[in-house]
């Protein structure tokens, strides 16, 4: 059982060492991996979650249960974060939304497709799929409205509001899950040219994204938030998932491979959206990288124990 978890797990964990490796020993500049990120958000992911969206069998992959349990989960997983950062560390209340949201937006398509896919199979996908469709819409939505009603320099709710369909509304991976959305919808079919170049695009989309990763987190350092990135971290990789198993199995009696897709994609490491959020406000931005480069190094270790959990 350790060695198949092993080999599930490797692989994709390598792939960002070796990004590492390459941007810390200069093979690969920062402009290079900035590049490469840039093509996967921009490009590649749109292409494969367009892909994934447009070939799903909607009546069956959005289950509200599941939803429940994933959201239910992730939300009492933030405000939990939130109440500590504000009473245990002292944190004002824009930086503690801030450091919050590592707790809530889990690394749900570079990290969670291809582990759960090595782990359950590539048909196991529509899970996550499903829950990728609506993440960064309800998890931004989430953070940026918390952060409006606490911080000092608020801004009017109308304009809050628009902030937010602005940055859903302009986000390539939101424009190709729309895209998704319209082509299952219609039924139309694409051009089969069309289609196979979609499909290269979207085949680079997992490797780049692991390798470029990688060449991002040198960029981070471990702080003197390490109290806070701890405590994050701990709710993102072991409390988060573990709401959404006691949800999934007592509450609202998901089917076995539903529910483990679900734990796992909560399992997965704040990502750098933690960052970007982060950078959003200017808040909190030494604990969401702290954050990011701890709970992704300890992910190692918690994500197998949560696949050896449910495989037992």
């Amino acid at each position: 059982m350790i060695a198949q978890i092993f080999d599930i797990i490797a692989p994709v964990f390598l792939l960002i060492a070796a990004g590492a490796l390459a941007a810390k020993r200069g093979w690969l500049s920062e402009s290079a991996i900035d590049g490469m990120m840039s093509f996967v958000m921009k490009f590649a992911a749109p292409s494969l979650l367009f892909l994934s969206v447009s070939r799903l069998d909607i009546s069956t992959a959005f289950q509200w249960p599941l939803m429940a349990s994933f959201y239910i989960a992730a939300t009492v997983s933030f405000f939990l974060a939130l109440l500590l950062a504000r009473w245990l560390f002292k944190c004002r209340p824009g930086e503690a939304v801030a450091v919050a949201f590592g707790a809530l937006f889990s690394n749900s398509l570079i990290l969670g497709f291809p582990i759960s896919e090595r782990a359950y199979g590539v048909d196991a996908l529509v899970t996550n799929v499903a829950l990728v469709s609506i993440h960064a819409p309800f998890c931004y939505f989430l953070g940026v409205t918390a952060m409006e009603l606490s911080r000092a320099d608020k801004q009017p709710f109308h304009k809050a509001a628009r902030t937010i369909i602005n940055m859903m509304f302009r986000n390539p991976l939101m424009i190709g899950i729309g895209l998704g959305f319209v082509v299952n919808y219609t039924g139309y079919a694409l051009p089969a040219p069309a289609l196979s170049a979609i499909e290269m695009l979207a085949s680079t989309t997992l490797p780049v994204a692991l390798f470029g990763v990688g060449g991002v987190f040198i960029r981070y350092s471990f702080g003197a938030s390490m109290p806070q990135a701890f405590m994050v971290s701990t709710l993102s990789l072991l409390v988060h998932p573990l709401l959404v198993y006691l949800l999934a199995t007592k509450a609202f009696q998901l089917e076995p491979q539903v529910m483990r897709n679900a734990v796992l994609t909560a399992a997965m490491a704040p990502g750098v959206n933690a960052f970007v959020f982060a950078s959003m406000y200017n808040r909190g931005k030494g604990v969401a990288a702290s954050t990011v480069l701890l709970a992704t190094s300890a992910s190692v270790f918690t994500v197998a124990g949560w696949i050896w959990f449910m495989g037992s």
